[in-house]
């Protein structure tokens, strides 16, 4: 498979096989990829929490938001809820920097595991809509700070991507048959002239 196909097929999913456990392993192995991925000043601020237990699934799915656009829809039923998860937390003794230096790294450090995540046959989803009680549920020190939740599992749901229409409309939505529809703006919308030179 090529990169542009890797990444045609990595897909955010929201809806999970929810009985298909993620083996603590594989989750090892993405949070290996994210680090490896580039970092402002090589700083390496992020650090990574696997959720995988179940009593521990449970609660942490009702502090996070799903799907924005999908307004008439609560999230994943029971038998739908992801299996797992990666927090990413920053690490605030290790920045050096200014903070968004750090949301550059998890933009890297997300797609390199989601990427990683699509060749073993899950899917993810990231989230950055969360109830500030993940902290204290997560036990977590002063100095980490959590900026993104990875909801991941086997996939129970289809994502097509489509083109942006005339009327410029960007949400995704779901059809009657319940197939994740992701509109893109056109290659030749986004990509600008250079005048100079």
């Amino acid at each position: 498979m090529t990169i542009r196909e890797q990444i045609i097929k990595t897909r955010t999913v929201r809806r999970f096989a929810g009985n298909k456990p993620v083996p603590p392993e594989l989750l090892v192995r993405l949070v290996d990829l994210a680090r490896l991925g580039g970092s402002a000043r090589n700083a390496q601020v992020l650090k990574y929490m696997i959720i995988w237990k179940e009593n521990l699934c449970q609660e942490i799915f009702p502090l996070l938001g799903w799907a924005g656009y999908l307004t008439d829809w609560p999230g994943p039923a029971p038998e739908e809820r992801p299996p797992a998860y990666v927090v990413c937390l920053l690490d605030t003794e290790l920045l050096r920097g200014p903070v968004h230096e750090a949301h550059f790294d998890l933009g890297i450090a997300s797609q390199n595991m989601l990427l990683g995540a699509s060749e073993l046959g899950l899917a993810g989803c990231r989230i950055a809509s969360f109830s500030p009680r993940i902290h204290e549920i997560l036990c977590c020190p002063p100095h980490l700070s959590v900026l993104l939740v990875i909801a991941l599992g086997y996939p129970a749901e289809k994502v097509v991507l489509e083109n942006v229409g005339p009327d410029g409309d960007i949400r995704y939505w779901r059809d009657d048959d319940s197939i994740h529809h992701v509109p893109k703006r056109a290659l030749q919308d986004i990509l600008l002239p250079c005048e100079k030179g």
